[in-house]
């Protein structure tokens, strides 16, 4: 425009730029109660869409009424372009900014919604920020007139010299973008690897899964090194398991006694201890007869992993108190060992508690310190017992 401002320009260019300030501070409130009503939901996702659009709707509000301004304002063409493009800049960088939130957002909310999984899992909400705000920038850069095709060639170039450069971190990356797809592992599962490492699963990122042991130490794994290898994952298809506990009683026991006894057990273990699944069926499998005892399995359910060791603990006090209590003998194994007087060698024996090495047999002496002579036809012999 070529006329000179006036004062009726001022003043509507006022009222325009104040009414936004007023819609904004309006909407603002709006948001402020819609919030207030969002936290009452059970979905999480309406609170994070609401907080998002908190500073959206103020932004594009403040922006139309300068708009507004700057349109009844006697401005030449080159300033009317360059205030529209700063007000176009700045909504599209508030906009990529709130899409942002919410979609990270949400995303956040559908891994702490699904059982076992943590909100620690940062590489799907990470990836998404970067992917949104990098479109928003490149939006931003249309607008303000820079031809973004020799930028997407000169980054496919440098992407593929990158790519080269960094195999073993985008060999990573993707092993834990498929760890994560395939829901093979997601955080909160105990798992256990080829290669001894166990624990569960704190969080997957970009480049590395980190595993607390039991003993709280914090074990990194590369996510390529996880993908690839063995591993035994006790929260899936489901965190209950069984335990199996080994057993053995005496053959002079009651076998039907014996089984009644440790049912009776197993059912007092199963609904007084913490972690132990109350509605599990006692299970005793007799199984072997064995060298000194009959062998049986007795099957225990618990809740998960870490559950097993103090029900375990507790099984065991519990089972061997009852039958001391019931009179049911748990016979140490023995071994029974022949030696008899000659030139014969014992032979070479180990086993977990007992060691013979071979030599060769004294003779035995009298009481007078002669050589005691064995009885015509008899051979002396000795009969030792070892227990382990």
């Amino acid at each position: 425009m070529n006329r000179d401002l006036t004062l009726g320009d001022v003043i509507v260019a006022g009222i325009a730029l104040a009414a936004g300030l007023l819609v904004a501070l309006l909407l603002r409130m709006l948001l402020l109660w819609l919030g207030k009503h969002a936290t009452r939901t059970r979905w999480s996702g309406d609170d994070v869409i609401v907080h998002a659009m908190r500073a959206l709707v103020p932004w594009a509000a403040i922006a139309g009424g300068a708009a507004a301004a700057a349109a009844v304002l006697p401005l030449t063409s080159t300033v009317q372009r360059h205030v529209n493009q700063s007000l176009t800049v700045l909504l599209i960088l508030v906009t990529t900014i709130t899409a942002a939130r919410v979609i990270t957002g949400l995303l956040r909310t559908v891994t702490q919604s699904r059982p076992g999984v943590a909100g620690s899992a940062t590489i799907f909400v990470n990836i998404t920020r970067v992917a949104v705000l990098a479109i928003g920038c490149l939006v931003v850069l249309q607008t303000l007139g820079i031809s973004i095709a020799p930028l997407l060639t000169a980054l496919g170039v440098g992407g593929l010299a990158v790519a080269l450069a960094l195999q073993d971190t985008l060999a990573n990356l993707f092993a834990g973008i498929h760890i994560l797809a395939s829901k093979t592992v997601q955080p909160g599962d105990y798992i256990k690897l080829s290669s001894g490492e166990e624990g569960y699963v704190v969080d997957i990122n970009w480049r590395q899964t980190t595993i607390r042991e039991l003993s709280n130490n914090l074990v990194i794994i590369p996510n390529g090194r996880l993908a690839g290898s063995n591993m035994t994952n006790y929260n899936r298809p489901e965190q209950q398991m069984t335990l199996l506990v080994q057993v053995g009683v005496g053959y002079d026991s009651d076998l039907d006694h014996v089984e009644q006894v440790t049912n009776e057990v197993v059912a007092e273990v199963m609904t007084e201890i913490t972690g132990a699944v109350p509605d599990h069926e006692p299970a005793v499998r007799f199984h072997t007869f064995g060298d000194s005892r009959i062998g049986l399995t007795v099957i225990l359910g618990v809740g998960e992993f870490s559950d097993q060791y103090r029900i375990k603990h507790e099984f065991i006090k519990r089972l061997h108190k009852r039958y001391l209590a019931e009179g049911i003998r748990i016979p140490a194994p023995a071994r029974t060992v022949s030696l008899q007087q000659g030139s014969v060698t014992i032979p070479h024996q180990r086993d977990a508690a007992t060691e013979i090495d071979p030599q060769p047999l004294r003779p035995a002496t009298g009481p007078g310190g002669e050589d005691a002579v064995p009885l015509a036809g008899q051979a002396p012999s000795a009969e030792v017992i070892c227990r382990d």
